[in-house]
C-alpha cells in the first residue's frame, strides 16, 4: 500500500532555517518544531505520530533531528515500522521498514549511537570554550533576571520572614534562581 511521504523537521533556535533540512525532497506534509532536541514537548512530532497511517514513509534530515538519544531513537523509529511506516533518514542514506533485518537493527543503533556521542563532544567542546573565555574575562554568562535595587528587596523580604516560594512567584524567578541571588555577597 502506498502511502503519503511526511517530513519531519526540528530546530533549535527560532533563527534557524528549517527549509534547509528536506530541501530537494518532495513530501506532502511538513511538520516542524522549534525546540532543542533536549525538551520532550515536542508538539509537531506527537502531531506527526498520531497523522502517519500504514504505509506512510516519513522523511527526516538527520537521526539527530528526530531523536536526542539512541533509546528514543529506537523507541521511534520501532513503533513506526510495526505500525507499517517506513522511516527514512537523508543524512544517513537509511531507510527502516517492518521487515528490517538483523543488519538494518545494528545500522539504526551503531548510527544513532554515534549521532549521540557526536553530541556529547559538542557539548564538552562548549563547556571547554565557556572555561577558556571566563578566564580570559570574555564570557559573563546570561544577563541577571533582577536589578540591584529587585535584589536587595529580595534579601530584605527573606529576612524578615517571607516565604521563599512566593518572594520567588512575586519576582518572578525559580527558587533556585533566588538562592543564588542569597548565596550573592
Amino acid at each position: 500500500m502506498q502511502g503519503q511521504r511526511i517530513g519531519y523537521v526540528r530546530v533549535s533556535s527560532f533563527d534557524q532555517n528549517p527549509d534547509r533540512q528536506l530541501e530537494q525532497i518532495e513530501v506532502g506534509k511538513v511538520f516542524t518544531d522549534k525546540a532543542s532536541g533536549k525538551d520532550t514537548q515536542r508538539p509537531e512530532l506527537e502531531r506527526l505520530l498520531a497523522f502517519v497511517r500504514e504505509g506512510d514513509t516519513v522523511v527526516v534530515h538527520s537521526m539527530d533531528r528526530l531523536a536526542r538519544n539512541l533509546d528514543d531513537l529506537r523507541r521511534i523509529v520501532q513503533g513506526l515500522t510495526q505500525r507499517g511506516v517506513r522511516m527514512e533518514f537523508v543524512k544517513e542514506g537509511l531507510t527502516f521498514t517492518g521487515e528490517d533485518s538483523p543488519m538494518a537493527n545494528l545500522m539504526l543503533s551503531v548510527m544513532g549511537a554515534f549521532a549521540e556521542f557526536e553530541r556529547a563532544l559538542i557539548r564538552e567542546r562548549q563547556r571547554e570554550g565557556i572555561v577558556l573565555a571566563k578566564q580570559r574575562g570574555a564570557y559573563r554568562g546570561r544577563k541577571k533576571s533582577l536589578n540591584s535595587e529587585q535584589i536587595a528587596e529580595l534579601k530584605r523580604r527573606v529576612a524578615a520572614g517571607d516565604q521563599k516560594t512566593l518572594v520567588a512567584r512575586d519576582f518572578g524567578i525559580s527558587r533556585e534562581t533566588l538562592y543564588q541571588y542569597l548565596r550573592e555577597d
